[in-house]
């Protein structure tokens, strides 16, 4: 069967009987191509009615949450809780390549265990998704994005030195469990190719936030160095403990910028002290440095505070633009901090055709969405479809399998069948 280039999972099935937790994964491998049956219960999944909404007006179908996550998927109704549901669950994953499910032990409780889906499917790669795994103390512990970014370690390093730890607004957990769910189901499906077997994929949320922070566990493993918050400032670029600034303010907004050893950083500095000069703002602190060998690994924190306030006027007299521009065009490392509107309007993802257009029926209307994370042979994935009304395809999914009608009132949802 040919494939298309941007579409390398065509053919593939996906039934994804899940919450929050692996929506981002089912994402993942429906903008891949293959073709992903997300599961509801009748009253349908939360996520429909979480906020923000388009026009900020609430309504079924119409929150942002929800179409970004379910796009490109169809949508059946099931009932886990009907005595006919777990035959209808079986029929779906007898013709299923990929069961993704994020209820782990209580889908075990129901007696579908992955040890069950692979008697049912023995090709079947049954991919979980929770906060912490399916092993362990806390693997039935239920927990929300602030639970498990607080059990990762991430939420302790971010925020200012001295002060309380800060979360992101957006939930990030999630996502990085989509991601890490995702990669261990393509894995699996490739195995699965020379084996001719599936595998349990067991993701944990929580193990896939510590990859988020990566330089703080691998020092504490390699060093039993506890990483702080440190706010704008830098570790891990000195062997006496100093810490380096990060985040700079510039005419208007931030830049990201740190004084970094090795020949990037000897000639980034290099080429900052020539563009300070061309602008006649060298202070004798830059001037007497010798790039060629500079070490900041053995820099004082009161050396690195004296380069850092002669660096500090010079970008306070840069836009961003301006600032990146100069970086660029000079091979250096930097960057702007980038606003949500700043990202709306970059020439570089307007350039690689990454916003899309996804189709919202209960807006009336298409609404400006993230495209495919990537181009495959200069394709990006695209956007096939909406995220699919509660029970939309009921009938085309169960038809399939030629359900008897004690079968279908496990189904029912709204009417819907």
């Amino acid at each position: 069967m040919s494939v298309s280039a941007s579409a390398p999972l065509e053919g593939v099935r996906v039934i994804e009987l899940a919450d929050g937790w692996a929506a981002h994964c089912g994402r993942i491998l429906s903008d891949l191509g293959a073709d992903v049956v997300k599961v509801e219960p009748p009253a349908g999944d939360t996520a429909r009615r979480r906020p923000p909404f388009i026009a900020e007006r609430e309504g079924p179908d119409r929150g942002l949450w929800w179409i970004a996550l379910n796009a490109n998927k169809r949508g059946v109704t099931l009932d886990l809780a009907h005595p006919a549901a777990t035959g209808v669950l079986r029929r779906l994953v007898e013709r299923a390549d990929v069961l993704l499910e994020s209820y782990g032990t209580e889908l075990v409780a129901r007696g579908v265990s992955p040890a069950v889906t692979s008697s049912w499917n023995e090709r079947l790669i049954h991919t979980t998704i929770t906060p912490y795994g399916s092993a362990g103390p806390l693997a039935a512990a239920p927990a929300s994005d602030l639970e498990v970014t607080a059990a990762s370690g991430a939420l302790w390093l971010a925020g200012d030195p001295g002060r309380p730890p800060v979360r992101t607004t957006l939930p990030q957990s999630p996502f990085w469990a989509g991601m890490a769910g995702a990669m261990g189901t393509l894995f699996a499906y490739l195995a699965r190719g020379a084996s001719g077997r599936g595998q349990h994929v067991d993701t944990s949320a929580q193990a896939a936030m510590v990859t988020a922070t990566p330089p703080a566990s691998v020092h504490w493993d390699t060093m039993r160095e506890d990483h702080e918050r440190l706010g704008q400032f830098l570790i891990g670029r000195s062997i006496v403990g100093a810490k380096f600034r990060n985040i700079w303010r510039c005419r208007d907004g931030y830049i990201s910028f740190a004084i970094q050893g090795g020949a990037i950083g000897r000639h980034t500095g290099t080429k900052l002290v020539e563009w300070m000069a061309s602008r006649g703002e060298v202070p004798e602190t830059l001037r007497a440095i010798d790039w060629q060998k500079f070490d900041n690994t053995t820099l004082k924190q009161d050396e690195v505070e004296r380069l850092e306030g002669a660096i500090a006027p010079f970008f306070e007299s840069l836009t961003r633009k301006e600032f990146f521009e100069g970086v660029v065009a000079r091979n250096m490392l930097g960057y702007p901090v980038s606003t949500v509107e700043d990202i709306e309007a970059d020439p570089q993802l307007a350039a690689r055709d990454f916003w899309q257009q996804v189709p919202v029926p209960e807006a009336g209307r298409s609404v400006t969405f993230p495209g495919g994370f990537a181009l495959f042979d200069g394709e990006r994935p695209r956007i096939r479809r909406p995220a699919p009304r509660l029970g939309e395809h009921n009938a085309e999914v169960y038809g399939e399998l030629g359900l008897g009608a004690a079968e279908l009132a496990a189904t029912r949802a709204g009417g819907a069948s």
